[in-house]
């Protein structure tokens, strides 16, 4: 195991330690003691704090007229480099969503002039989309913004806990994409 994993520096007495997961904890424990509802500690307070953390990033996007997918669509042409264009299936790909969700993302994008659609090359049946010059403009101005969202968020943080939590995450993420782990029954 990593050193900075064994640290004990990272490791805090947090005052708030009998939060709501502890106390749904300790009822399943009074309720079902033949249960081992430790994962819950884990996996509850992960739930949660997507749900906290969601609402504080879409706070942002929604300052710029911005759904949580038409952020994502606008960022993933961004980071293509220029000339900031990709064709609707690699955006699905890129965003995690279907190609059907995609396409009303891409509607709703193309109605607010932020982004164009064009036919692909030689086929007929392709597209591509492309940030417009105002797309860009936004999307500069909006991730500008976002990063400085997620730095305060990650702030309440020391950067010690901050590395080891973004270590844990990826591990944990890189065993639960390995096809070699066993499914769930």
């Amino acid at each position: 195991m990593n050193e900075d994993i064994r640290s004990e520096e990272w490791r805090t007495e947090d005052p708030r330690s009998q939060d709501r997961v502890a106390r749904i904890q300790a009822e399943w424990r009074r309720e079902r003691p033949d249960l081992d509802v430790s994962p819950q500690g884990v996996i509850g307070r992960l739930h949660s704090l997507a749900g906290r953390l969601t609402g504080e990033l879409t706070l942002v996007y929604g300052r710029y007229g911005l759904g949580e997918g038409e952020f994502d669509v606008l960022c993933a042409l961004r980071r293509a480099g220029a000339p900031y264009e990709r064709a609707p299936g690699e955006l699905a790909a890129h965003t995690m969503v279907t190609t059907g969700a995609m396409t009303k993302r891409i509607d709703r994008l193309e109605r607010a002039g932020l982004v164009t659609r064009r036919r692909a090359g030689d086929d007929q049946r392709g597209r591509i989309v492309a940030l417009t010059p105002p797309g860009r403009d936004l999307i500069d101005r909006a991730f500008a913004d976002h990063m400085r969202n997620e730095r305060r968020l990650l702030d309440v943080m020391t950067p010690t806990e901050a590395a080891l939590l973004e270590q844990l995450l990826g591990a944990w993420l890189a065993r639960l994409d390995d096809p070699r782990t066993p499914e769930a029954p």
